[in-house]
């Protein structure tokens, strides 16, 4: 089972509702935070909607 580790590098203030529960589905909800993921695609989609607010620091294989 591949991991990635997803680091949230933006402010969810003044973004639209939805990048919010996004974030917030990922397990985010604070600068800095980082938290250690299934590598799925749904995972992966929910990363693309939000790219400015999330960086992968790794992939684990």
């Amino acid at each position: 089972m591949a991991t990635i580790v997803v680091k949230q590098i933006g402010s969810p203030i003044r973004r639209p509702e939805i990048q919010r529960k996004t974030l917030i589905g990922l397990g985010l909800n604070k600068m800095h935070k980082t938290r250690e993921l299934e590598d799925t695609p749904s995972v992966r989609g929910m990363i693309n909607k939000i790219p400015h607010l999330v960086e992968i620091v790794e992939e684990k294989a």
